[in-house]
């Protein structure tokens, strides 16, 4: 049995009582209503890394999504399977889990990063403190922006769910070094916060929010990784030539909180990684040209990545009970620092992110100036209702609107409110 203070019932309460039942789960109904949002459907016009549309070989933000719920539900098949009496006590459910892994990026504005950075620094301009920050946009589309009842705002999740979305399970806080950059609710939706975290007092993840995480970093570090040694843009040789010298200097400076021993766990997981990778010569080292055995070498060796860090997770009665080993921990820290010092920095990338956060600047500026009174007349209908849940609040109401567009969207607005492409008038921009 689950403790009085997180009981099965409390774990499926929703904030409004208007819920239908069928033959699904609470946790299920959770699942599939995030799966058919209209938000979930945006995410494939939305940046992963590259800009979405820009060549088939990358994957959308909608497609990472995909792989982090997949990763996520056997994450808790795992807890399920080996953590029995953890899991009961805990509350870990598989649905719950996936639901919150399908909902976790709905928040990701355009253009990924470089839109989120621009909306911050917009919206905390305009003179609200709470900024913009994906994940607390992800809680706010699912309790209050998201279109699917006609009495109220929001895809009405369980608790469980909710709190399974919440990454950062605390508002803004400058003063706070943990919570300055990342936060999962902004105080204008302090109601639906206090509802899911009404038995989490603490800043503590709870088990499935943690799960979610924990898959998410491993989707990042292995399938973006995957995406760019496609492309050639993964340089092996030099990598292992330096003997990861500049990754891991990299990796150990973004190490938040980091262990005492960090470097010692750093080389540690360099060598496991680069045994891993030869065991697949010529095939991983040589330029990547679409052959079969390469092919398969890919497959095998991403596949081993991903099987060998959800084994190595376990589950514990305390805290948020997921426990990773610092070991593997320093693998995904790795990877990931692979795309970032590669990739990320690259020149190119960071020339076209600098023309997709003036798009949004201008955007931002025009609706914030235009929309006081009421939705300006150029904003599309899809849009115009999220104006009635933002009077008063004018940059919040413009950071709404520009993260519910895809990347194709919001370029085609732009383009005709400054008139770079009339386009035509029978041709609507966001249907």
């Amino acid at each position: 049995m689950l403790p009085p203070k997180w009981s099965s019932d409390d774990r499926a309460e929703r904030y409004h009582d208007i819920n239908k039942e069928d033959q699904r789960s609470p946790f299920g109904i959770d699942r599939d209503r995030v799966q058919y949002s209209s938000a979930f459907h945006r995410l494939a016009g939305v940046t992963q890394i590259v800009r979405a549309g820009e060549s088939d070989v990358f994957h959308t933000r909608q497609q990472h999504t995909y792989k982090v719920a997949q990763i996520g539900r056997r994450l808790a098949q795992l807890c399920e399977q080996k953590f029995e009496s953890e899991t009961a006590v805990l509350g870990v459910d598989v649905e719950a889990v996936e639901a919150a892994c399908l909902a976790h990026d709905l928040g990701h504005p355009p253009f990924g990063h470089a839109g989120e950075s621009a909306l911050n620094s917009l919206v905390e301009q305009h003179g609200d403190p709470d900024g913009f920050e994906g994940n607390a946009q992800t809680f706010r589309i699912i309790t209050k922006l998201s279109v699917r009842f006609t009495e109220i705002g929001g895809l009405n999740l369980t608790r469980a769910t909710l709190a399974g979305c919440l990454k950062y399970p605390w508002y803004r806080d400058p003063t706070h070094p943990n919570k300055t950059k990342k936060w999962s609710s902004y105080k204008v939706d302090a109601d639906a916060f206090e509802f899911a975290r009404k038995y989490h007092s603490d800043d503590e993840q709870t088990p499935e929010a943690a799960l979610m995480d924990w898959a998410d970093d491993i989707a990042y570090s292995v399938h973006d990784l995957e995406d760019f040694h496609r492309c050639n843009a993964i340089p092996w040789r030099i990598i292992l030539e330096e003997d990861g010298k500049e990754v891991k200097a990299a990796a150990k400076e973004r190490w938040h909180n980091s262990p005492h021993d960090v470097e010692t766990l750093l080389d540690a997981a360099y060598g496991r990684i680069v045994d891993l990778i030869k065991l697949f010569p010529p095939d991983l080292l040589a330029p990547y040209d679409g052959s079969r055995p390469q092919r398969v070498s890919l497959r095998t060796f991403t596949s081993e990545l991903i099987g060998r860090f959800i084994k190595a997770t376990t589950l514990v009665s305390g805290g948020s009970g997921v426990r990773v080993p610092k070991e593997i921990q320093a693998e995904v820290r790795l990877l990931k620092e692979i795309t970032k010092h590669y990739i990320i920095s690259n020149p190119s990338l960071l020339a076209q992110q600098r023309g997709q956060q003036k798009i949004i600047s201008d955007i931002f500026t025009a609706l914030v100036e235009e929309s006081k009174k009421s939705p300006a007349g150029y904003l599309p209908a899809r849009l115009r209702y999220i104006w009635d849940y933002n009077q008063g609040s004018s940059p919040r109401f413009a950071a709404d609107c520009i993260s519910s567009l895809t990347e194709r969207e919001v370029i085609s607005l732009h383009d005709r409110m400054f008139g770079t492409n009339a386009g035509s008038v029978l041709d609507p921009i966001v249907r």
